[in-house]
């Protein structure tokens, strides 16, 4: 895999987006909430495999600042305190290129956690 190039990053604090451009010429709007989701955090990750954790309540976060880390990642400051995490440019493709099919698992889990009424 390549290591992609971001060429711009904007925040949409109206649209809770976040997009992000890459010199290869793919552009992806990422919502906050599916980043905030999506955490590389070990508090979202775990320390290892099967220890990831579903993350709720988190429909209306915001991004307070986009923080660069070196010329490799970013730093999301999250309106609800979580700030750990670098999102790597490489990490942030993935997130845009697998959003259909990673969206889709979250609203799965999300929804056996919390049956409908």
């Amino acid at each position: 895999m390549f290591d992609p190039v971001p060429t711009e990053i904007r925040l949409r604090r109206t649209s809770r987006m976040l997009e992000v451009s890459f010199a290869d010429g793919s552009r992806f709007e990422l919502p906050f909430e599916y980043l905030r989701v999506h955490s590389p955090s070990a508090e979202v990750k775990g320390h290892g495999p099967g220890q990831e954790v579903l993350v709720l309540g988190k429909e209306n976060v915001g991004i307070n600042a986009v923080e660069p880390v070196g010329q490799y990642a970013v730093k999301l400051v999250f309106d609800d305190g979580h700030d750990t995490g670098l999102y790597t440019w490489k990490y942030l493709h993935e997130l845009g290129r697998e959003r259909p099919a990673k969206w889709a698992r979250y609203l799965e889990r999300k929804a056996r956690e919390r049956p409908n009424p």
